[in-house]
């Protein structure tokens, strides 16, 4: 019989624990957790904030008694791990509630302690009205607080996906919001073009986002009670709406209620640097591809561990619940004598923020810069399905690949409507190793509600293999800036649409119904960059040119692509 023990409850330390038990009736299996809850829906925490989640025991997916009884598992809650003895194989808990120590053995021994909040070392950080949120005790406070206190106003510090789903949730309770981030887009995972359409659309909402903005000082505020006889209230207590003063990294004073950090989460590795366990270059622990540490009877999952990005086999951190259950599983097999292997993370992921999602898979254009791989990008925007249905609303994709192979490296989407079905899909194909030749040639679902008959996901793929098989060359908004002397921009839209959208500087305009009698009033000394609104009427030109002797090229995505650069600026 093998004696299982889990540090760890929740996403990685819950699916290993059930997972354990399908494989092994036999096997002896703990878990030992730290805090109150275990195998809760932290992900759901911002929407039980926002009250779209109403009960709070939805998120309690699991409890000692219920894991107990049905997968005969035992749970022990409040109780920390506070050192491994490798050599002998023991585990040492305290239970907190009274402050007994006692020692636990193992025969294969998992490590899902998960990743703590970020704090900076700032003053007045400590400040109890300043919150983070990872757990249910963490959102009881923020609860708490909103009840009794009803702040006017809240900072959110980060805006990654708890912070950007923090702003919605307060933005949602009546809460005025601003929102800091020190970097100069928020959502880190999609490039700064895509995320300009957030930026747009959270300031649309009317949230305060400031970015290249940090927070650099807490302190209390000064609060003057106005004297009851100028209101005519004398046995209420006075309300504080704005408790703190923030100082921020650009100078200014914020007054605020409270304060969210979000500002990104460290792995807990405490427990394994303590039990000479290796750890990665990053600061997670390491592990192979069978989830086992350096020492080969101790494995590890989720939050804490270093995984390797699916394209380039580099080290990484991926906060994600999809791969810390995955990676739970297949360390619960090889602890039993399978052998499975975690095949890399993509860092799949999709953010809600009002009514707009935002999504990406593999990787983003600033990191195949900084590695200084090949790549080309294009982009498709199109209607979330077919435009005459009602309902339909603009997608924007952006799609990364190889243009020597054609492998996909990435993809980002945006819009109010089938972000996530477009990003499994190409998620999907990445991981299966197709190129984006064979994306054109994907069958999709299609009935007008819920799709085109050539999906996004097939333009990008037709566009690119464009591109791939030397059917179209393509540029980018970055040469048109630098405006050239040996080139010129054709802009082939209709002149009312440069009314309502807005026009390129300097540029020539033929609408492209007019374009092959006009041919002539061309230079033929200058490569002349084709633009349209979206870059379709502007393929049609460009072939239109080459097979009359110009030397062009067309500019992906057209004049929206144009827009979301110069708005990302």
């Amino acid at each position: 019989m093998t004696k299982i023990v889990i540090i760890g409850g929740v996403a990685g330390g819950a699916s290993a624990a059930a997972r354990a038990r399908r494989v092994s009736e036999d096997a002896e299996i703990i878990i030992l957790e730290r805090g109150e809850f275990v195998s809760f829906a932290n992900c759901g925490l911002p929407y039980h904030i926002s009250g779209e989640i109403d009960s709070r025991e939805a998120l309690l997916l699991q409890t000692p008694e219920s894991f107990k009884k049905r997968f005969n598992v035992d749970v022990r809650v409040l109780n920390e791990v506070t050192h491994i003895d490798p050599i002998k194989k023991i585990v040492t808990v305290k239970r907190i509630q009274t402050g007994e120590i006692y020692q636990e053995s193992y025969d294969k021994l998992l490590l899902s302690p998960g990743a703590s909040p970020v704090k900076p070392a700032i003053p007045g950080i400590a400040n109890s009205h300043v919150y983070s949120l990872r757990n249910i005790p963490d959102m009881d406070k923020i609860l708490v607080m909103l009840a009794a206190e009803k702040p006017k106003h809240a900072t959110v510090v980060g805006g990654g996906f708890i912070g950007l789903e923090m702003v919605e949730a307060l933005h949602r309770r009546g809460v005025a919001v601003t929102l800091l981030e020190l970097s100069d887009q928020v959502m880190a995972p999609v490039d700064r073009e895509m995320a300009a359409m957030l930026h747009q659309h959270m300031r649309d909402k009317g949230i305060d986002l400031r970015l290249k903005t940090g927070l650099a000082a807490i302190s209390v505020a000064d609060f003057c009670p106005a004297e009851p006889e100028s209101t005519g209230v004398y046995d209420q207590p006075a309300t504080h709406t704005h408790n703190l003063n923030l100082m921020l990294s650009s100078g200014y004073m914020l007054p605020t209620g409270m304060v969210i950090l979000a500002i990104g989460v460290k792995p807990e590795t405490t427990l394994a640097s303590t039990a000479g366990l290796a750890l990665g270059d990053l600061g997670g622990i390491k592990v192979n591809s069978v989830m086992q540490t350096s020492d080969p009877d101790i494995y590890a999952v989720g939050d804490v561990i270093e995984t390797e990005n699916f394209i380039t086999g580099e080290a990484a951190l991926v906060p994600l619940a999809g791969p810390a259950n995955r990676q739970g599983r297949i360390a619960a097999d090889n602890m039993l004598g399978r052998h499975e292997h975690y095949r890399r993370t993509q860092g799949t992921a999709i953010c809600k923020v009002f009514d707009m999602a935002i999504g990406s898979t593999g990787l983003n254009e600033k990191t195949l810069k900084r590695l200084n791989m090949t790549y080309e990008k294009i982009y498709v925007h199109t209607a979330s399905h077919a435009s005459y249905y009602p309902g339909a609303h603009p997608v924007t994709l952006k799609l990364l690949f190889d243009p020597r192979d054609g492998q996909i490296l990435g993809a980002q989407a945006a819009g109010l409507d089938g972000i996530d079905k477009r990003i499994d899909v190409l998620a999907v194909a990445q991981r299966a190793r197709m190129t984006v030749q064979q994306l054109a040639d994907l069958e999709l679902t299609y009935a007008p509600p819920f799709g085109s008959a050539r999906d996004v996901v097939n333009q990008a793929g037709m566009v690119a293999s464009n591109v791939m098989n030397g059917d179209e060359a393509i540029c980018h908004t970055e040469e048109l800036l630098l405006g050239a002397s040996d080139q010129v921009v054709l802009d082939v839209r209709n002149p009312p649409e440069l009314e309502v959208s807005g026009s390129f500087p300097n540029a020539l305009n033929i609408p492209l119904d007019e374009l092959r009698d006009r041919l002539y009033t061309l230079p033929v000394d200058k490569e002349i960059l084709v633009a349209c609104q979206v870059g379709l009427r502007g393929h049609v030109a460009y072939r239109m040119l080459v097979q009359n002797g110009f030397q062009a090229r067309n500019l992906t995505g057209g004049y929206k692509a144009y827009q979301m650069v110069i708005d990302s600026f």
